[in-house]
C-alpha cells in the first residue's frame, strides 16, 4: 500500500493547491521533513519527488523550491501543488442558521467533510464556504464535526471572536446536545464516565477506546437520556439525547458502543474491526471487491449510509456581547424516516 493515499484515486486532470505555513515548532526544518510532518500520508521519498517536479513554491513570490534540503523559517508560507483525485460525491450544501458581525452558525449535512483529507479536497465544507463567501471570508471554525455527523457548527471572526468561542469550548462553557439513534433498548438515563485514548490493539489509527488515565487516557464524560423507543429492521432501537461534558474525539460513539448500544450505521464502532478494514483496503486497491461496491454493501447491511448522530443544539455566551444564545438544527430527514423527533 502506497504511503501517498491521495494519489490512489484516478486524477481528474485538475490541480489543487494546498497552502502550508511554517509554524514556530518547525522553524529550521528541511523542506522535505516539513512536508512529511504536515502531510503524514506522504513518504519522504514521495515528497522529494514532488519537490524535484517543481510542485512546491513560495506563496508570496511564487519562487519554486527545488532543494529538499532547503531550510525553512517560521512564518514561511508555501503552496504545494497536487493532482486533484476523483472525490466521492457528497451533499455540497449547508444551511445558514444565523449570521451577525461576530458569529456564523451553520447546519452541516451528513457526509460533508469539514476539512480536506486524503480523499476529499474540493468536496469539503471549507472549500464550499470559499466558493460561496469568497476566499477571504474571514470566518474561522470554533470546533468540528465528523464527516458523517450532521448539525450545528459555529464560526467566529479570525483573530477575534473565533478565539473567544474556542476558549469557551475548552472551558466547557458550551452546552452541547446531540440526538442519536442507538441500537438496543436503553432503559433509562446513564452517565458514562470513561477515559478515552487511542484504541488498544487496534489497527485503525483514528479509532478511540477506553484507556486508563495513567496509560494515555483523558477524562471523558457523557450524559445520555432516552427520548423514545422504536424498532429498525425488526430490532429495537432508542432515540437518545447525549450531553457530552467533554469533547474528545468520537466520544459519544465510543461511549455508547462501550455500554452495548452503538450508533445505528456506525461502521467503525458498531462492527467487528475486520469488516471496517476490509472496506478501507478495498478503497486503497488492496481488496478484490471494488471499493464503491464494498462500501455500498456494508451500508446496505447496516441499513444506513452514515452513523445516526446529529448535533441538535449549542448554547453559549455570544462572543460579541455575552448574551446567552442557543441555536438548533432540525432533525434530518434521513433519520426522521427511521424515527420521528419527539414533539
Amino acid at each position: 500500500m502506497s504511503a501517498d493515499d491521495g494519489d490512489m484515486e484516478p486524477p481528474t486532470g485538475e490541480l489543487i493547491h494546498i497552502p502550508l505555513v511554517v509554524d514556530s515548532a518547525r522553524d529550521g526544518f528541511r523542506l522535505d521533513r516539513f512536508l512529511v510532518s504536515r502531510i503524514t500520508r506522504l513518504s519522504r521519498t514521495r515528497v522529494q519527488q514532488i519537490v524535484a517536479a517543481g510542485r512546491v513554491r513560495r506563496a508570496d513570490t511564487g519562487e519554486t523550491l527545488l532543494r529538499p534540503a532547503q531550510r525553512l523559517r517560521a512564518g514561511d508560507a508555501l503552496v504545494l501543488e497536487r493532482p486533484a483525485p476523483r472525490e466521492p460525491s457528497v451533499v455540497l450544501d449547508y444551511r445558514e442558521l444565523h449570521r451577525d458581525a461576530d458569529l456564523l452558525v451553520l447546519d452541516k449535512p451528513a457526509g460533508l467533510p469539514v476539512h480536506p483529507s486524503a480523499r476529499y479536497h474540493r468536496h469539503t465544507l471549507t472549500a464550499l464556504m470559499r466558493e460561496r463567501l469568497g476566499v477571504g471570508h474571514g470566518w474561522e471554525m470554533a470546533h468540528r464535526l465528523d464527516r458523517e455527523t450532521s448539525g450545528v457548527l459555529i464560526f467566529g471572526r479570525h483573530g477575534a471572536s473565533a478565539t473567544t468561542l474556542k476558549r469557551a469550548f475548552i472551558a466547557r462553557a458550551v452546552e452541547k446536545r446531540y440526538w442519536a439513534l442507538c441500537t438496543g433498548c436503553l432503559a433509562g438515563p446513564v452517565r458514562i464516565d470513561m477515559a478515552l485514548g487511542p484504541a488498544l490493539g487496534s489497527a485503525i489509527r483514528i479509532k478511540m477506546g477506553p484507556r486508563a488515565a495513567g496509560d494515555g487516557g483523558v477524562p471523558a464524560v457523557t450524559e445520555v437520556v432516552p427520548l423514545a423507543r422504536g424498532s429498525f429492521r425488526g430490532a429495537p432501537i432508542t432515540l437518545i439525547e447525549a450531553r457530552p461534558e467533554t469533547g474528545r474525539q468520537h466520544q459519544i460513539r465510543v461511549h455508547l458502543s462501550e455500554i452495548g448500544h452503538p450508533l445505528l450505521g456506525d461502521k467503525l464502532y458498531g462492527l467487528e474491526e475486520s469488516r471496517f478494514l476490509a472496506v478501507v483496503d478495498g478503497e486503497r486497491g488492496g481488496h478484490s471487491t471494488p471499493p464503491a461496491r464494498a462500501l455500498a454493501e456494508l451500508e446496505a447491511e447496516l441499513g444506513l449510509g452514515r452513523h445516526a448522530l446529529h448535533a441538535v443544539s449549542l448554547a453559549f455566551a455570544h462572543p460579541g456581547d455575552g448574551r446567552p444564545v442557543r441555536f438548533t438544527a432540525p432533525w434530518p430527514a434521513d433519520l426522521a424516516a427511521i424515527m420521528a423527533a419527539p414533539s
